[in-house]
Protein backbone atom coordinates (compact mmCIF):
# COMPACT_ATOMS: atom_id res chain seq x y z
CA UNK A 1 0.00 0.00 0.00
CA UNK A 2 1.32 2.93 -0.87
CA UNK A 3 1.16 5.56 2.25
CA UNK A 4 2.24 8.52 0.89
CA UNK A 5 0.97 10.71 3.37
CA UNK A 6 2.66 9.06 6.19
CA UNK A 7 5.85 7.72 4.62
CA UNK A 8 9.06 9.87 4.19
CA UNK A 9 10.60 10.05 0.95
CA UNK A 10 12.61 12.87 -1.38
CA UNK A 11 10.62 15.95 -2.02
CA UNK A 12 12.21 18.94 -4.23
CA UNK A 13 10.81 22.35 -3.80
CA UNK A 14 11.52 24.00 -6.63
CA UNK A 15 11.93 27.53 -7.85
CA UNK A 16 12.68 30.46 -10.24
CA UNK A 17 16.48 30.68 -11.00
CA UNK A 18 17.91 33.04 -7.95
CA UNK A 19 14.76 32.82 -5.55
CA UNK A 20 16.68 29.48 -4.27
CA UNK A 21 18.73 31.71 -1.41
CA UNK A 22 15.51 33.15 -0.10
CA UNK A 23 13.58 29.79 -0.53
CA UNK A 24 16.56 27.86 1.89
CA UNK A 25 15.60 31.15 4.42
CA UNK A 26 11.70 30.40 4.38
CA UNK A 27 11.74 26.30 4.63
CA UNK A 28 14.31 26.66 7.47
CA UNK A 29 12.19 29.23 9.17
CA UNK A 30 9.52 26.42 9.30
CA UNK A 31 11.67 24.19 11.26
CA UNK A 32 12.37 22.16 8.30
CA UNK A 33 15.72 20.08 7.97
CA UNK A 34 17.28 20.55 4.52
CA UNK A 35 18.98 17.48 2.69
CA UNK A 36 20.79 19.75 -0.53
CA UNK A 37 20.22 23.30 -2.31
CA UNK A 38 20.52 23.83 -5.80
CA UNK A 39 20.07 26.88 -7.94
CA UNK A 40 16.50 26.03 -8.90
CA UNK A 41 15.31 25.00 -5.19
CA UNK A 42 16.32 22.71 -2.62
CA UNK A 43 15.53 18.89 -1.46
CA UNK A 44 14.17 17.58 1.60
CA UNK A 45 13.50 13.84 3.22
CA UNK A 46 9.32 14.61 4.48
CA UNK A 47 5.88 13.31 3.78
CA UNK A 48 2.98 14.04 2.18
CA UNK A 49 1.16 15.30 4.82
CA UNK A 50 4.45 17.86 5.86
CA UNK A 51 4.64 18.75 2.27
CA UNK A 52 1.01 20.67 3.19
CA UNK A 53 2.29 23.59 5.77
CA UNK A 54 5.01 24.24 3.10
CA UNK A 55 2.66 24.41 0.29
CA UNK A 56 0.64 27.09 2.34
CA UNK A 57 3.60 29.01 4.08
CA UNK A 58 6.30 29.25 1.06
CA UNK A 59 6.30 32.73 -0.94
CA UNK A 60 9.39 32.44 -2.98
CA UNK A 61 8.27 28.44 -4.20
CA UNK A 62 6.90 27.12 -7.57
CA UNK A 63 6.20 23.19 -6.86
CA UNK A 64 6.76 20.97 -4.32
CA UNK A 65 7.26 17.42 -5.46
CA UNK A 66 6.73 14.38 -3.54
CA UNK A 67 9.25 11.51 -5.46
CA UNK A 68 7.40 8.37 -6.07
CA UNK A 69 9.99 6.19 -7.76
CA UNK A 70 13.72 6.93 -9.20
CA UNK A 71 14.33 4.24 -12.31
CA UNK A 72 16.05 4.01 -15.71
CA UNK A 73 14.44 4.47 -18.73
CA UNK A 74 16.21 4.84 -22.14
CA UNK A 75 12.94 4.91 -24.27
CA UNK A 76 9.15 5.92 -23.94
CA UNK A 77 8.17 2.15 -23.90
CA UNK A 78 10.71 1.45 -21.13
CA UNK A 79 8.87 4.46 -19.21
CA UNK A 80 5.88 3.05 -19.75
CA UNK A 81 6.40 -0.61 -18.70
CA UNK A 82 8.03 1.15 -15.76
CA UNK A 83 5.19 3.06 -14.63
CA UNK A 84 2.12 0.63 -15.27
CA UNK A 85 3.89 -1.55 -12.86
CA UNK A 86 3.14 1.34 -10.41
CA UNK A 87 0.14 0.86 -7.81
CA UNK A 88 -1.43 4.01 -9.03
CA UNK A 89 -5.16 3.02 -8.23
CA UNK A 90 -4.12 3.78 -4.88
CA UNK A 91 -3.09 7.43 -5.32
CA UNK A 92 -5.67 8.15 -7.88
CA UNK A 93 -9.33 7.59 -7.11
CA UNK A 94 -10.72 5.94 -10.59
CA UNK A 95 -13.54 8.31 -10.77
CA UNK A 96 -11.26 11.67 -10.63
CA UNK A 97 -9.09 13.54 -12.64
CA UNK A 98 -5.60 13.95 -13.15
CA UNK A 99 -2.85 16.22 -15.60
CA UNK A 100 1.09 15.00 -16.32
CA UNK A 101 3.51 17.79 -16.42
CA UNK A 102 7.38 16.82 -17.19
CA UNK A 103 10.90 18.50 -17.54
CA UNK A 104 12.67 16.09 -20.11
CA UNK A 105 16.05 15.58 -21.56
CA UNK A 106 16.07 12.51 -23.67
CA UNK A 107 17.22 12.06 -27.12
CA UNK A 108 14.32 9.81 -28.17
CA UNK A 109 11.70 12.75 -27.00
CA UNK A 110 10.93 15.34 -29.46
CA UNK A 111 7.95 17.03 -27.88
CA UNK A 112 7.74 16.65 -23.74
CA UNK A 113 3.65 16.16 -24.56
CA UNK A 114 5.13 12.81 -26.09
CA UNK A 115 6.67 11.73 -22.47
CA UNK A 116 3.64 12.93 -20.98
CA UNK A 117 1.34 11.25 -22.81
CA UNK A 118 3.08 8.05 -22.11
CA UNK A 119 2.95 8.63 -18.57
CA UNK A 120 -0.80 9.26 -18.48
CA UNK A 121 -1.48 5.95 -20.71
CA UNK A 122 0.50 3.54 -17.94
CA UNK A 123 -1.47 5.14 -15.45
CA UNK A 124 -4.94 4.95 -17.18
CA UNK A 125 -4.46 1.47 -18.35
CA UNK A 126 -2.95 0.55 -14.59
CA UNK A 127 -6.18 2.07 -13.17
CA UNK A 128 -8.89 0.25 -15.46
CA UNK A 129 -6.61 -2.77 -15.29
CA UNK A 130 -6.96 -3.03 -11.28
CA UNK A 131 -10.59 -0.73 -11.33
CA UNK A 132 -12.50 -1.62 -14.58
CA UNK A 133 -12.94 2.54 -15.05
CA UNK A 134 -10.87 4.79 -16.99
CA UNK A 135 -9.77 8.05 -14.52
CA UNK A 136 -10.13 11.02 -17.20
CA UNK A 137 -6.81 13.16 -18.02
CA UNK A 138 -6.11 16.95 -19.24
CA UNK A 139 -3.78 19.31 -19.04
CA UNK A 140 -5.45 20.96 -16.21
CA UNK A 141 -3.70 21.28 -12.86
CA UNK A 142 -6.34 21.97 -10.63
CA UNK A 143 -6.90 18.52 -9.47
CA UNK A 144 -4.20 15.38 -8.68
CA UNK A 145 -0.76 16.13 -11.02
CA UNK A 146 1.57 13.69 -12.14
CA UNK A 147 5.18 15.18 -12.69
CA UNK A 148 7.98 13.43 -14.60
CA UNK A 149 11.59 14.39 -14.66
CA UNK A 150 13.54 12.23 -17.30
CA UNK A 151 17.20 13.05 -18.36
CA UNK A 152 18.58 10.75 -20.04
CA UNK A 153 18.45 7.36 -18.80
CA UNK A 154 17.62 8.58 -15.35
CA UNK A 155 13.89 8.91 -14.86
CA UNK A 156 11.95 10.27 -11.61
CA UNK A 157 7.78 10.17 -10.45
CA UNK A 158 6.55 13.03 -8.30
CA UNK A 159 3.72 13.89 -6.86
CA UNK A 160 3.37 17.41 -7.31
CA UNK A 161 1.56 18.53 -4.26
CA UNK A 162 1.26 21.94 -5.38
CA UNK A 163 -0.94 21.68 -8.52
CA UNK A 164 -1.10 25.43 -9.80
CA UNK A 165 2.20 27.37 -9.32
CA UNK A 166 2.80 28.62 -5.63
CA UNK A 167 4.71 31.33 -7.35
CA UNK A 168 1.62 33.31 -8.30
CA UNK A 169 0.04 34.17 -4.10
CA UNK A 170 -3.82 34.45 -5.55
CA UNK A 171 -4.93 37.99 -4.73
CA UNK A 172 -3.60 39.54 -8.02
CA UNK A 173 -6.96 39.09 -9.85
CA UNK A 174 -6.02 42.14 -12.51
CA UNK A 175 -2.24 41.64 -13.31
CA UNK A 176 -1.57 45.35 -14.82
CA UNK A 177 1.00 45.44 -17.61
CA UNK A 178 4.38 43.44 -17.21
CA UNK A 179 3.68 42.65 -13.47
CA UNK A 180 6.70 41.53 -11.57
CA UNK A 181 5.57 37.27 -10.01
CA UNK A 182 4.61 37.76 -6.30
CA UNK A 183 7.37 34.83 -5.58
CA UNK A 184 10.35 37.29 -7.41
CA UNK A 185 8.49 40.05 -5.76
CA UNK A 186 8.53 38.32 -2.20
CA UNK A 187 12.71 37.21 -3.08
CA UNK A 188 13.44 40.98 -3.76
CA UNK A 189 11.51 42.57 -0.71
CA UNK A 190 13.35 39.48 1.54
CA UNK A 191 16.85 40.89 -0.28
CA UNK A 192 16.25 44.64 0.91
CA UNK A 193 17.48 45.75 4.27
CA UNK A 194 14.13 46.59 4.95
CA UNK A 195 13.14 45.83 8.64
CA UNK A 196 9.03 45.45 8.26
CA UNK A 197 8.82 47.79 11.18
CA UNK A 198 9.96 51.10 8.72
CA UNK A 199 8.41 52.66 6.00
CA UNK A 200 8.15 51.28 2.40
CA UNK A 201 7.65 52.84 -0.29
CA UNK A 202 7.23 51.55 -3.91
CA UNK A 203 6.84 54.51 -6.61
CA UNK A 204 6.02 53.39 -10.20
CA UNK A 205 3.90 50.85 -8.18
CA UNK A 206 2.36 49.27 -11.11
CA UNK A 207 -0.31 47.10 -10.21
CA UNK A 208 0.90 47.34 -6.57
CA UNK A 209 2.53 43.67 -6.37
CA UNK A 210 5.73 44.80 -4.02
CA UNK A 211 3.29 46.93 -2.16
CA UNK A 212 1.26 44.66 -1.46
CA UNK A 213 3.78 42.46 -0.56
CA UNK A 214 5.45 44.07 1.71
CA UNK A 215 2.44 44.51 3.59
CA UNK A 216 1.63 40.50 3.75
CA UNK A 217 5.07 40.05 4.58
CA UNK A 218 5.10 42.63 7.49
CA UNK A 219 1.95 41.03 9.02
CA UNK A 220 2.50 37.60 8.17
CA UNK A 221 -0.11 37.05 5.79
CA UNK A 222 1.17 33.42 4.68
CA UNK A 223 -0.36 32.57 0.56
CA UNK A 224 -2.34 30.02 2.02
CA UNK A 225 -4.86 32.16 3.53
CA UNK A 226 -5.74 33.24 -0.42
CA UNK A 227 -5.96 29.66 -1.71
CA UNK A 228 -8.12 26.21 -0.94
CA UNK A 229 -6.97 24.00 -3.93
CA UNK A 230 -3.65 22.44 -3.78
CA UNK A 231 -2.35 18.97 -5.72
CA UNK A 232 -2.15 16.96 -2.42
CA UNK A 233 -5.80 17.16 -1.92
CA UNK A 234 -6.58 15.14 -4.84
CA UNK A 235 -4.30 11.88 -4.09
CA UNK A 236 -6.67 9.40 -2.01
CA UNK A 237 -5.55 9.40 1.81
CA UNK A 238 -6.27 13.10 2.37
CA UNK A 239 -7.11 14.05 5.31
CA UNK A 240 -8.81 17.44 5.14
CA UNK A 241 -9.21 17.89 8.81
CA UNK A 242 -4.35 18.42 8.43
CA UNK A 243 -5.21 21.15 6.10
CA UNK A 244 -7.66 23.18 8.51
CA UNK A 245 -5.77 23.08 11.08
CA UNK A 246 -2.74 24.92 9.46
CA UNK A 247 -4.87 27.31 8.19
CA UNK A 248 -6.07 27.76 11.53
CA UNK A 249 -2.66 28.49 12.56
CA UNK A 250 -2.01 30.68 9.20
CA UNK A 251 -4.77 33.20 10.88
CA UNK A 252 -3.91 32.82 14.28
CA UNK A 253 -0.46 34.21 13.49
CA UNK A 254 -1.88 37.24 11.52
CA UNK A 255 -0.54 40.40 13.39
CA UNK A 256 -3.16 42.27 13.53
CA UNK A 257 -3.09 45.88 14.82
CA UNK A 258 0.48 46.98 13.11
CA UNK A 259 1.98 50.54 12.96
CA UNK A 260 2.81 50.92 9.28
CA UNK A 261 3.68 53.13 6.66
CA UNK A 262 3.69 51.41 3.11
CA UNK A 263 3.37 54.01 -0.12
CA UNK A 264 2.31 53.05 -3.40
CA UNK A 265 2.25 55.80 -5.70
CA UNK A 266 1.76 55.71 -9.78
CA UNK A 267 1.42 58.38 -12.40
CA UNK A 268 -1.01 56.34 -14.05
CA UNK A 269 -4.83 56.54 -11.74
CA UNK A 270 -5.55 52.99 -13.63
CA UNK A 271 -2.76 51.50 -12.62
CA UNK A 272 -3.38 52.76 -8.65
CA UNK A 273 -6.82 51.39 -9.44
CA UNK A 274 -5.61 47.97 -10.36
CA UNK A 275 -3.15 48.08 -6.92
CA UNK A 276 -6.08 49.05 -4.89
CA UNK A 277 -8.62 46.21 -5.76
CA UNK A 278 -5.54 43.81 -5.67
CA UNK A 279 -4.56 45.11 -2.00
CA UNK A 280 -8.14 44.67 -1.38
CA UNK A 281 -8.24 41.14 -1.86
CA UNK A 282 -5.23 40.27 -0.19
CA UNK A 283 -7.04 42.10 2.72
CA UNK A 284 -3.99 44.85 3.03
CA UNK A 285 -5.63 48.03 1.56
CA UNK A 286 -5.88 49.88 4.62
CA UNK A 287 -2.36 49.42 5.18
CA UNK A 288 -1.07 51.12 2.04
CA UNK A 289 -1.51 54.81 1.66
CA UNK A 290 -2.36 55.06 -2.56
CA UNK A 291 -1.06 57.83 -4.16
CA UNK A 292 -1.65 59.17 -7.51
CA UNK A 293 1.40 61.27 -9.07
CA UNK A 294 4.74 61.42 -10.87
CA UNK A 295 7.42 59.33 -8.73
CA UNK A 296 9.22 62.33 -8.17
CA UNK A 297 5.84 64.21 -6.20
CA UNK A 298 6.07 60.22 -3.98
CA UNK A 299 5.29 61.71 -0.49
CA UNK A 300 8.20 60.09 1.31
CA UNK A 301 7.63 59.47 5.22
CA UNK A 302 10.41 61.25 7.31
CA UNK A 303 12.67 58.89 9.80
CA UNK A 304 15.40 56.38 9.33
CA UNK A 305 15.77 52.93 7.82
CA UNK A 306 12.44 52.83 5.58
CA UNK A 307 13.63 51.76 2.29
CA UNK A 308 11.96 53.16 -1.17
CA UNK A 309 12.17 49.89 -3.95
CA UNK A 310 11.65 50.65 -7.93
CA UNK A 311 10.84 48.51 -10.12
CA UNK A 312 10.83 50.87 -13.44
CA UNK A 313 10.84 49.88 -17.00
CA UNK A 314 13.74 48.66 -18.66
CA UNK A 315 13.43 48.01 -22.12
CA UNK A 316 14.05 44.83 -23.57
CA UNK A 317 16.53 45.62 -25.64
CA UNK A 318 19.95 47.23 -24.26
CA UNK A 319 21.33 50.62 -26.27
CA UNK A 320 20.19 53.87 -26.11
CA UNK A 321 16.11 54.74 -24.23
CA UNK A 322 17.11 58.42 -24.05
CA UNK A 323 13.30 58.89 -22.35
CA UNK A 324 14.37 56.16 -20.10
CA UNK A 325 17.71 57.31 -19.37
CA UNK A 326 16.21 60.20 -18.17
CA UNK A 327 13.34 58.69 -15.79
CA UNK A 328 16.62 56.73 -14.65
CA UNK A 329 18.60 60.12 -13.47
CA UNK A 330 15.45 61.36 -12.34
CA UNK A 331 15.26 58.51 -9.77
CA UNK A 332 18.84 58.75 -8.80
CA UNK A 333 17.93 62.37 -7.94
CA UNK A 334 15.06 61.77 -6.07
CA UNK A 335 16.51 58.88 -3.92
CA UNK A 336 19.16 61.73 -3.06
CA UNK A 337 16.68 64.25 -2.06
CA UNK A 338 13.91 62.66 -0.61
CA UNK A 339 14.50 59.64 0.51
CA UNK A 340 17.75 60.63 3.27
CA UNK A 341 18.20 57.85 6.18
CA UNK A 342 16.40 55.14 3.64
CA UNK A 343 17.79 52.54 1.89
CA UNK A 344 17.27 52.92 -2.24
CA UNK A 345 16.84 50.40 -4.44
CA UNK A 346 16.31 50.12 -7.72
CA UNK A 347 15.43 46.38 -9.97
CA UNK A 348 16.45 46.26 -13.70
CA UNK A 349 17.84 44.57 -16.40
CA UNK A 350 19.32 47.02 -18.10
CA UNK A 351 22.89 47.94 -17.21
CA UNK A 352 23.47 50.54 -19.65
CA UNK A 353 20.40 52.52 -17.89
CA UNK A 354 21.34 51.43 -14.32
CA UNK A 355 24.98 53.92 -15.01
CA UNK A 356 22.40 56.99 -15.56
CA UNK A 357 21.15 56.49 -12.21
CA UNK A 358 24.65 58.61 -10.72
CA UNK A 359 24.59 56.68 -7.39
CA UNK A 360 27.10 54.16 -6.73
CA UNK A 361 25.37 51.33 -5.70
CA UNK A 362 26.81 49.34 -2.50
CA UNK A 363 25.32 46.06 -3.81
CA UNK A 364 24.57 44.82 -6.92
CA UNK A 365 21.96 41.54 -6.14
CA UNK A 366 21.35 39.32 -8.82
CA UNK A 367 18.19 37.85 -10.43
CA UNK A 368 15.93 36.68 -12.82
CA UNK A 369 13.14 38.30 -14.37
CA UNK A 370 11.49 35.63 -16.69
CA UNK A 371 14.40 34.75 -18.93
CA UNK A 372 15.88 38.53 -18.40
CA UNK A 373 19.48 38.94 -16.28
CA UNK A 374 18.28 41.32 -13.75
CA UNK A 375 19.86 42.84 -10.76
CA UNK A 376 18.87 44.65 -7.79
CA UNK A 377 20.90 47.90 -6.90
CA UNK A 378 21.33 49.03 -3.14
CA UNK A 379 22.01 52.74 -2.39
CA UNK A 380 22.66 53.74 1.51
CA UNK A 381 20.73 57.13 1.35
CA UNK A 382 22.70 58.88 3.83
CA UNK A 383 21.01 61.32 6.31
CA UNK A 384 23.12 64.45 6.07
CA UNK A 385 26.23 65.00 4.62
CA UNK A 386 28.22 61.61 5.41
CA UNK A 387 30.94 60.76 3.34
CA UNK A 388 28.78 59.42 -0.09
CA UNK A 389 31.26 60.11 -2.85
CA UNK A 390 34.96 59.53 -1.07
CA UNK A 391 34.57 55.85 0.14
CA UNK A 392 37.16 53.76 -1.90
CA UNK A 393 35.95 51.44 -4.86
CA UNK A 394 34.41 48.49 -4.11
CA UNK A 395 33.39 47.08 -7.68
Amino acid sequence: MMQVFHNKSRVIITSNKRLSPYLQEEVTALGYTIVRSFQTGVELNITLSECIKLNLNLRCASQILYALKSFKANTPDELYNELVGMEWEELIDFSGYFSVTSNVDNPTISTPLFANLKVKDAIVDRIKDKKGIRPNSGSDVNKAVVHLYWKDSEADIFIDTSGETLAKHGYRKIPGKAPMLEALASGVIYATKWDRKSPFVNPMCGSGTLAIEAALIATNRSPGLYRMNYGFMHIIGYDEEVFFAERRILKDQVVKNVDLKIVASDISADAVEVSQRNAKTAGVDGLIDFQVCDFSETQVPQGNGGAVVFNPEYGERLGVHSKLELTYKAMGDFMKKECKGYFGYIFTGNPDLAKKIGLRADKKIEFYNGKLDCRLLEYELYDGSRRTDTRASED
